[in-house]
C-alpha cells in the first residue's frame, strides 16, 4: 500500500506541473474517427511500401496500456474498446508537444492523430503527428490481476477488470449479443416488449423472499418484485396475445456461483397455446440464439461440450426420480419419503410437503445429472400454483423445467385461467406461508379479478439470462456474467 501511496503521490505531482503549464489534465471532447480493430482489419496486410506511397491518416483516442520511452522517441500502445494498437512518439515530430509524453503514464487516456506505417518488426504502427492528454489517470493499474486470489477484487472493481482483462470485454460483449438475438427471435414471432412494474404492492409469480421497501407519499409497503408473471398475465387478459419483457428481478435469498439477488429474466406468454408447444418453441429460440451469436449448436462448458441441436429429451420428473433409483412407494408417501431422504443425508425441514420434499430429492439425485438440454415436465401441482393441471392426472401439472449444465435454464406451464382455482390455490399457499414458508405466494386478489373477467387459454415460460449467458460464454460463475454482482461490504 505504501508504494502504491508514493505512485499516486507522484502522479499527483504531475497533475500539478501540467496545470501549472496550462494544460487541463482532464480536457474536452475528441472526434476519433477510428478505432483499433478495424485499423488491424482494414490494413492488418498492407506492406510497408503502400503505406509509405500512399499514407493512411488515423484520429484514434483510448488508454495508454503500455509504454517505451527511448528518450526522444517512444513506444506505446493505445487500447479502446475494440482493442490495442501500438503508437510511435518522437520529438523530432511533435516538437515542444513531446514534453507532454514526459508528464503521461500508463493508464492515462489521450487523443492521437497521425499516419499507419510498419517498424522494423512489421508491427502496424501509428506515428503520431499530434495529440492531448483527455484524463490523467491518478492510480496505477495493477500488474497481477488474473489470479484467483484477486477474484472478488475483480468483481468489486470491474472498471479495473474490464480495462487489463480483454476476455472480460468480449463476455459482455457476448452477452449484449446473446440479448439482442433473442429479441430478435422473439419479435419474427410477432412477440412485443412491454414493461411491467418493479416495485409492487403484492409480490406474486414466482416462489421465492421478496425485497420490501416504503413508499412514503402512499405510506404504503411496496416489494421489488420477484417475477412479473402476474401483470403479463394481466395483458393477455386486455387482450395482447404475444407478449414478453427481458428486465430485472430481485429475490432476497442466497448468494452462489448461480445466483444473484439481483438478476436478469425473460418471460414470454402466448395465448392459444400450451406447454408442449412451448417446449418446441424453446428449443427454436435457443438453438437460434446459439448459433447466432457463436456459430455453432456445439458450445464447450466446463469439462464437456453442450448440444444444442434439436430436439432434447422430454422425462417426467417422477420418471426422472425412479431412473435414479428412487423407490416408488415414496413418490405418494410423505413418511416414507421423509425417512428415505433421511437416510441419504438429504436436509430436509420437519414440516415439509410431500411435493416440495420430492423436488428437494430431484434436485440432490437427478439434477446433478442433467447435462445435455433436457425437459423434465409435469410437476407436482403443490409446486406450480399458477399452472394448469393434467387432465389425466390433476395432481400434477402441465408444466416443464430445461436443464443444462445441470442448472435450471428454463420453467414454464399452460397457465392456470379459471379464476375460482387460481383463488384457491393462493388461498392455499397463504395458509402455507402462515405455517412458516416464507416463499409461498400471497393472496392477490386483482389478479384473481382480471382472471374472472376471462383470459385465453395460454403459455408462459421464464428463462435466466445470466445461467444462458454463462452457458455460452462458458463461465464458472454468475458473477462472471453480471457487470456489478451484489458483493458484502468492503472492510
Amino acid at each position: 500500500m505504501e508504494e502504491i501511496n508514493e505512485l499516486i503521490a507522484q502522479r499527483i505531482k504531475k497533475l500539478e506541473d501540467l496545470r501549472e503549464l496550462g494544460i487541463d489534465p482532464f480536457g474536452g471532447s475528441f472526434f476519433a474517427d477510428d478505432h483499433a480493430e478495424d485499423l488491424h482489419r482494414q490494413y492488418g496486410a498492407a506492406s510497408k511500401e503502400s503505406l509509405e506511397a500512399d499514407p493512411v491518416a488515423c484520429s484514434l483516442a483510448g488508454r495508454i496500456v503500455a509504454m517505451r520511452d527511448f528518450g526522444k522517441a517512444a513506444f506505446a500502445h493505445i487500447q479502446d474498446t475494440t482493442g490495442k494498437i501500438q503508437v510511435y512518439f518522437k520529438k523530432e515530430f511533435l516538437g515542444e508537444t513531446y514534453t507532454l509524453l514526459k508528464k503521461t503514464d500508463i493508464g492515462d487516456i489521450v487523443g492521437l492523430k497521425g499516419n499507419l506505417f510498419r517498424t522494423k518488426t512489421n508491427e502496424l504502427t501509428v506515428e503520431v503527428k499530434e495529440f492531448v492528454l483527455l484524463a490523467k489517470s491518478l492510480r496505477p493499474l495493477p500488474e497481477k490481476w488474473h489470479g484467483l486470489k484477486d477474484i472478488e477484487t475483480r468483481y468489486r472493481q470491474r472498471y479495473v477488470d474490464l480495462i487489463v482483462n480483454p476476455d472480460v470485454r468480449k463476455t459482455f460483449i457476448a452477452r449484449s449479443m446473446i440479448i439482442k438475438a433473442i429479441r430478435d427471435f422473439l419479435e419474427s414471432q410477432g412477440f412485443i416488449e412491454v414493461e411491467t412494474p418493479m416495485m409492487q404492492p403484492i409480490p406474486g409469480g414466482a416462489t421465492a423472499r421478496p425485497f420490501r421497501t416504503h413508499h412514503n407519499a402512499l405510506d404504503v409497503d411496496l416489494y421489488l418484485r420477484i417475477a412479473p408473471e402476474l401483470y403479463l398475465k394481466r395483458l393477455l387478459v386486455g387482450g395482447y396475445e404475444r407478449v414478453y419483457e427481458l428486465n430485472r428481478n430481485f429475490r432476497n435469498e442466497g448468494i452462489s456461483v448461480k445466483h444473484n439477488p439481483e438478476f436478469s429474466m425473460l418471460e414470454f406468454y402466448i395465448a392459444y397455446r400450451d406447454y408442449r408447444f412451448l417446449m418446441s418453441l424453446t428449443e427454436e429460440l435457443l438453438s437460434f440464439v446459439t448459433q447466432k451469436t457463436l456459430g455453432t449448436l456445439k458450445v464447450p462448458f466446463e469439462d464437456t461440450v453442450i448440444d444444442f441441436t434439436p430436439p432434447w429429451p422430454r422425462i417426467t420428473m417422477l420418471d426422472a426420480l425412479l431412473q435414479q433409483g428412487v423407490p416408488q412407494e415414496i413418490v405418494t408417501d410423505l413418511e416414507k419419503a421423509k425417512e428415505w431422504a433421511k437416510s441419504q443425508k438429504i436436509d430436509i425441514q420437519d414440516n415439509i410437503s410431500l411435493g416440495r420434499l420430492l423436488d428437494e430429492i430431484f434436485k440432490e439425485k437427478v439434477e446433478p445429472l442433467l447435462v445435455q438440454p433436457t425437459f423434465i415436465i409435469d410437476h407436482p401441482v403443490e409446486l406450480s400454483p399458477l399452472a394448469k393441471r393434467k387432465p389425466d392426472n390433476p395432481a400434477l401439472t402441465e408444466r416443464f423445467e430445461l436443464f443444462i449444465a445441470s442448472r435450471e435454464i428454463a420453467n414454464a406451464f399452460s397457465e392456470l385461467n379459471d379464476p375460482m382455482e387460481q383463488k384457491q390455490r393462493f388461498m392455499e399457499q397463504v395458509e402455507a406461508k402462515l405455517k412458516g414458508d416464507e416463499e409461498a405466494h400471497s393472496m392477490d386478489e386483482d389478479f384473481v379479478r382480471a382472471l374472472e373477467y376471462g383470459m385465453p387459454p395460454a403459455a408462459g415460460e421464464g428463462i435466466g439470462i445470466d445461467r444462458l449467458v454463462m452457458l455460452l460464454t462458458n463461465s464458472p460463475s454468475i458473477r462472471d456474467v453480471i457487470l456489478f454482482p451484489q458483493l458484502k461490504p468492503e472492510l
